[in-house]
């Protein structure tokens, strides 16, 4: 029979698999779980409250503050899509179909144009390497069918709130408005002024999956948290700075008995006292922003 202690380390080793790529997700289900403020060990607490000290002010932080990091989605669906069950097994089988050439262009760069003013010229993604991130599906099967593509733009959320961004649109047959893909790769990130917590048990503090998104209010945070396969799931803790949200995730309700090595994840929404804005989002246990994986198609989550 495998012990509470023996399958925490399991955890902590399949997270830290987690954290360098090499770990396997498995989605099971969404949820609101989330824990706020006395409810939280006192543990977490103080490693929330030393990545906000050790970012807000930092050298970090103001490279984040000039750089674009998208906090939406990168790929928007058209309107109204999916017209039918078939379609949509196809989107998320990335079976898209080319009809005819992707255009070439000898635009090398592209501009953020930041709805509060100001801007950042990046490279900009061809249209090849746009279209590898929706499609590479086999062509067995329901598809769908890409008629034309050509360069437009796209409304974005992003770090430093909304903006309009290049995208490559590619019109879909029986569609009436496109698929569109932002054409530009987030800014480096900075390197993070403290490292990640070393060995801890995580129902104290694991790290999270990635961000889902930022609500329109900015006064809700969805994010992707990990677990076991032998808990009652995952919670996610807040602390709100003037330059930071650091959020804090772990795992409740380990259970005793036997259970397998296995890594799910949940959406959790987090509430937040007062809307995003700029400030950044940063999880507790890496001391990293939240990632925010740029993974072409994403589950529907209606």
């Amino acid at each position: 029979m495998r012990t509470r202690a023996a399958r925490t380390a399991d955890l902590l080793v399949v997270f830290a698999l987690f954290t360098v790529g090499t770990g396997a997700v498995t989605g099971c289900g969404s949820g609101s779980r989330q824990v706020r403020g006395a409810d939280q060990a006192p543990e977490s607490h103080d490693r929330a409250r030393r990545v906000a000290d050790a970012w807000d002010g930092s050298k970090a932080a103001e490279v984040w503050a000039e750089g674009y990091y998208p906090m939406g989605e990168v790929v928007q669906l058209p309107e109204n899509a999916f017209r039918s069950g078939s379609d949509k097994l196809a989107y998320g089988a990335r079976n898209l179909v080319l009809r005819g050439e992707l255009p070439a262009t000898t635009q090398k760069d592209g501009q953020v144009k930041w709805e509060s003013g100001g801007s950042l010229t990046l490279p900009l993604m061809g249209a090849r390497d746009a279209f590898a991130t929706v499609a590479g599906g086999s062509s067995d099967g329901p598809h769908l069918t890409v008629t034309m593509v050509e360069l437009g733009e796209m409304s974005l959320a992003t770090s430093r709130g909304p903006a309009m961004v290049p995208a490559w649109l590619f019109a879909l047959e029986g569609y009436d408005t496109p698929l569109k893909r932002v054409a530009l790769s987030p800014s480096k990130l900075p390197e993070a002024p403290i490292k990640p917590a070393g060995e801890v048990p995580t129902d104290e503090l694991a790290p999270l999956g990635r961000m889902v998104e930022v609500a329109g209010d900015g006064r809700s945070v969805t994010v992707m948290a990990n677990h076991g396969a032998c808990d009652d799931g995952p919670a996610v803790d807040v602390l709100e700075t003037g330059g930071s949200v650091v959020l804090s995730a772990s795992v409740v309700g380990t259970k005793d008995g036997p259970c397998t090595s296995q890594l799910l994840a949940k959406e959790v929404t987090v509430k937040l006292d007062r809307p995003v804005g700029d400030r950044i989002l940063l999880d507790a246990f890496t001391g990293r922003p939240v990632p925010h994986e740029e993974n072409g198609p994403s589950a529907d989550r209606s």
